[in-house]
């Protein structure tokens, strides 16, 4: 079978226990979540954090204190924090983020660095610094393009090749489509990246199977997507990963064992 590597990314930033119940939001919930959809096959968990009354997070103790817990728990899984704006921080507040915490692992929206390229720069070369592995987050091809220039004119560095493209969109909801992976393909030709998929909508999965078909990884869970194709709610994130493993066994593929 052809291994791929499957990250589960549970709750994001903005839902609630009203969006779905199993959505986790504490730090206990993240930590169960994380060992339920290990046990079925989720290498590495894309971790967010909140606050006591549920919103949007990048305190570095809050973020200590769940990557503590989560290594005690689940040692063998992966952690990449988030340093998402979700329209709440700016790139001071995600730099300062990164500066305290100093993660192994992290994704970065190109978009919302370039609102501040100076600062940007000084992120990426934290990361660098911190020997951080970076994931950017590629919203669009256009953000694509701008990683490209930013590697050419080394605000980013040439090493820092681990991307992930998000298919649809949050606000105004558009349903991630399989075809969608085609135009950042056409986008990165010729450069060397590790890419990944995420997709908004109930069309998560068919997005998923298509990206490791055509060589790339997934992530998949309640920051994206909640629903089966049939429109019904998966049980909670450990329901989806397990019913996307059984998906891609059936078409030859195994999701891998990362060592940390």
């Amino acid at each position: 079978m052809t291994p791929y590597k499957l990250t589960v990314a549970p709750n994001g930033a903005r839902l609630q226990k009203t969006d779905h119940p199993a959505l986790p939001i504490t730090i206990a919930e993240t930590v169960k979540t994380a060992q339920d959809c290990f046990t079925v096959g989720a290498n590495e968990i894309h971790l967010h954090v909140r606050e006591d009354d549920g919103s949007h997070s990048l305190d570095a103790d809050r973020y200590h204190e769940c990557i503590q817990e989560l290594n005690k728990a689940v040692p063998d899984m992966t952690i990449q924090i988030t340093t998402e704006s979700a329209g709440v921080f700016d790139v001071r507040q995600q730099l300062d983020c990164i500066e305290q915490l100093r993660p192994k692992a992290a994704s970065i929206s190109v978009r919302e660095m370039a609102r501040d390229p100076k600062l940007a720069a000084r992120v990426y070369a934290i990361c660098a610094e911190a020997h951080t592995k970076v994931q950017h987050i590629l919203y669009t091809p256009e953000c694509a393009a701008q990683l490209i220039r930013w590697q050419q004119d080394e605000t980013i560095p040439l090493n820092q090749n681990d991307v992930i493209f998000v298919l649809g969109y949050y606000n105004p909801p558009v349903l991630g489509q399989p075809d969608h992976i085609d135009r950042f393909l056409t986008t990165i030709k010729g450069h060397n990246y590790k890419w990944t998929v995420c997709a908004f909508g109930k069309n998560e999965h068919a997005c998923l199977l298509k990206a490791i078909q055509l060589g790339g990884h997934v992530r998949i869970g309640f920051e994206n997507n909640d629903r089966q194709p049939n429109g019904q709610r998966y049980a909670d994130n450990a329901a989806s990963v397990s019913a996307f493993t059984a998906l891609a066994k059936a078409h030859d593929f195994t999701a891998m064992k990362v060592k940390k």
